[in-house]
């Protein structure tokens, strides 16, 4: 077994299991446990400029990519203009500095603001980590190897769809540039790390607010007696 097996045929399985556990576990046993914990209340300027470029620009990648994955053919089509090619690739380098730039601020508020540093977790800077890896990976790669969205649909389209389908094969993975591979495995370990912090709530369902019974709040006020 080679260590392209191993990194991209078999732990992906390991990452994604472990992370469907620990997910469904914290659901069922620690409800409590998911949640943001927003710190909003500690520090407001910075979270706000570093949370909006950072959702707005991971969000839009993100779709992206699940294009490429599920509907391959309407990417092809779309940049078999060359005007259109340029302006999706453009628009992606742009909206991931945009991310990333978030990033280093979302990351910078939890190093430098006391009262956020001292609420903070180890998984927290391991998810932050993790991410701004992802976004400089990214960056790196549709900077210097181009036309990403086309080869994307070529390579990483198969290989998703053999892990998806339990048949996985990575031997389309296997030429590429070490950043490239750094990029795919790093997605793994956040897949990973996810499972384990605050931030798993953006996968879970409130079903339970469905089906819980109505809560009645009951103000308690303190009535004055006059004295006789």
């Amino acid at each position: 077994m080679d260590w392209n097996t191993l990194l991209f045929a078999i732990f992906p399985y390991v990452a994604l299991f472990t992370a469907t556990i620990v997910t469904i576990y914290r659901s069922i046993y620690r409800p409590f446990s998911i949640s943001s914990l927003s710190s909003q209340l500690l520090e407001r300027r910075w979270l706000y400029w570093g949370s909006i470029s950072f959702h707005w620009g991971v969000t839009i990648i993100l779709a992206g990519h699940l294009t490429a994955i599920f509907l391959p053919q309407s990417i092809l089509l779309w940049n078999q203009a060359p005007l259109r090619l340029y302006l999706l690739e453009i628009t992606g380098i742009g909206l991931g500095i945009w991310a990333t730039l978030g990033m280093f601020l979302l990351l910078w508020r939890r190093v430098s603001v006391d009262r956020i540093r001292a609420v903070s977790t180890p998984m927290d800077f391991v998810v932050l980590v993790l991410t701004l890896v992802s976004m400089v990976t990214g960056i790196i790669i549709s900077s210097y190897y181009r036309w990403g969205s086309t080869w994307f649909t070529g390579i990483f389209t198969p290989y998703v769809w053999s892990i998806l389908t339990f048949r996985p094969n990575a031997a389309p993975l296997l030429p590429l540039p070490f950043i490239i591979k750094l990029h795919v495995f790093n997605f793994y370990l956040m897949a990973m790390a996810f499972a384990f912090s605050r931030l798993v709530h953006i996968i879970t369902w409130p079903l339970g607010y469905l089906l819980r019974p109505w809560q009645i709040v009951i103000a308690l006020r303190k009535t004055r007696t006059d004295a006789p």
